[in-house]
């Protein structure tokens, strides 16, 4: 498979212009790439935020790709193409999106048991002055008053 890249933009004007031969998906491990041919070149699809190849991990998904930029015929490579390889791709961007979900969520969890806790209290509530008098007492307790602007 050749290293030089090609990306979605590009692609698609070249499909515009008639100029595509051929289509390959090519097996890599155990995901799919694809290969574009046009006149002598060879270029295989690149990722969208890098140059690094564009891979799908079901054959499916990069026939529905190409159903969407209008490739209704291609060829297929699983010469390299291994089901039972283990997936060593890793996206430590969708990890880091996963845990901020996941904390946002706990935080989420932790107020409404906050708010119904307070809200099931059966002291009675403070009106919000007396309470903003409170505080501002404790401020000045640990930091002295406040200078003047």
């Amino acid at each position: 498979m050749n290293a030089e890249t090609i990306d979605h933009r590009t692609l698609s004007h070249l499909l515009e212009a008639g100029a595509i031969r051929t289509a390959t998906a090519v097996g890599l491990g155990n995901r799919w790439a694809l290969v574009v041919h046009y006149g002598s070149v060879e270029k295989t699809l690149q990722s969208v935020n890098s140059h690094q190849i564009r891979t799908w991990s079901k054959l499916d998904s990069l026939v529905k790709y190409l159903r969407k930029l209008g490739i209704q015929k291609f060829d297929t490579d699983a010469t390299n193409f291994d089901p039972d390889q283990l997936s060593t791709r890793k996206r430590p961007d969708k990890s880091e999106a996963l845990k901020r979900v996941h904390a946002a969520a706990e935080h989420d969890k932790w107020f409404r048991e906050q708010v119904q806790t307070s809200l099931d209290d059966p002291q009675p509530s403070i009106p919000h002055d007396i309470a903003m008098a409170e505080v501002e007492s404790r401020l000045v307790e640990i930091y002295g008053p406040r200078p003047m602007s």
